[in-house]
């Protein structure tokens, strides 16, 4: 039987051994992640020859081949977080209230939802959307005046009202302060006025906690990508129009850690592309001999037997009724 392959894969990444993702630990063999929504994948493999040559014309006598290599390399349409730490040999941060997730925002508000002092007094009171983090050791929060939609002022440094408050104020702050061992000049907070603006930038940081479910990625120099068991579910349909069940297996794949993300206005959305290089070992079922990978091909017995094929010349296509 002859087939034809166009169906995309199903893939199920297995971990080869322990491993942590996130604050979750996989044991060897349990399904790490699933990936239903590629684009495209290929199993690819190719070989080194090397020839003894000789007599005249130096003609090719004998062939050695080696250096054999397999490559799995699928194309997905969207990416998990944690499809993003396995392409990128990365580390997953889920957010905790002990250590939560930091993150940087900035937010326009209205003048007339900002709260001027008298004369002197500088701002009041801004009311952010989120609390803002607070830091005794360095300056966080940034505010800037705007006026047309443009920035018309050097940062002024804002001041959080409470651990637990979203509201912050813009009060007098000396120039010449030090910092880092070096002398910052700011702006000075007294001299706004309420027709130097007409909307203010704040530039500052928020906690992200566990209730928020945030999470964070970290790239490090010394992260690489880790190995798996892979199992690809795809369709082979054969030449009496019928979709048989096939799987690619690869025992032990390794997660090339090269990457690109391609973030742009136009054109079509980013794919993100994962490279297998497939080493030898052992399938679940066969510990007797290593294999790079392996494809099963499982036509459906009960299928063929459902619809019985009819030869007889009596017969008509109102007799092809399920078997049974």
């Amino acid at each position: 039987m002859k087939y034809g392959i166009r169906e995309i894969c199903e893939v199920v990444l297995r971990a080869k051994n322990t491993m942590a993702i996130g604050n979750k630990i996989f044991y060897k063999g349990e399904p790490v992640l699933y990936f239903d929504t590629l684009k495209t994948s290929s199993l690819e493999g190719s070989s080194s020859t090397v020839y003894a040559t000789g007599g005249r014309g130096n003609a090719r006598l004998l062939a050695w081949d080696g250096d054999k290599t397999t490559t799995f390399t699928m194309e997905d349409a969207l990416i998990s977080p944690e499809g993003l730490m396995i392409l990128a040999g990365a580390g997953l941060l889920d957010a905790s209230d002990a250590k939560p997730v930091v993150q940087h925002i900035t937010e326009t508000i209205a003048k007339d939802d900002v709260t001027l002092g008298a004369t002197g007094g500088g701002i009041q009171k801004i009311t952010l959307s989120n609390i803002p983090k607070p830091d005794s050791t360095q300056d966080t929060i940034y505010v800037m005046l705007m006026k047309d939609g443009e920035i018309v002022s050097e940062p002024y440094i804002g001041t959080a009202a409470g651990a637990a408050s979203k509201d912050i104020s813009v009060a007098a702050i000396e120039s010449g302060r030090t910092r880092d061992g070096q002398v910052v000049n700011y702006a000075i907070a007294t001299s706004i006025t309420a027709d130097m603006f007409d909307a203010v930038l704040v530039d500052y940081y928020t906690e992200k906690k566990a209730a928020s479910g945030a999470q964070q990625i970290e790239i490090s120099a010394d992260s690489f990508g880790s190995n798996f068991y892979l199992e690809a579910s795809t369709l082979f349909r054969n030449e009496d129009g019928l979709d048989i069940p096939a799987e690619f297996v690869i025992p032990n794949c390794k997660v090339q850690s090269n990457f690109t993300f391609t973030m742009a206005a136009t054109g079509d959305p980013s794919t993100f592309t994962f490279t297998l290089d497939c080493f030898p070992d052992y399938t679940r079922w066969d510990p007797t001999h290593k294999v790079l990978a392996a494809i099963q091909v499982i036509p459906d017995a009960g299928l063929d037997a459902q619809y019985r094929t009819h030869t007889d010349a009596g017969d008509s296509i109102d007799d092809l009724t399920p078997a049974g």
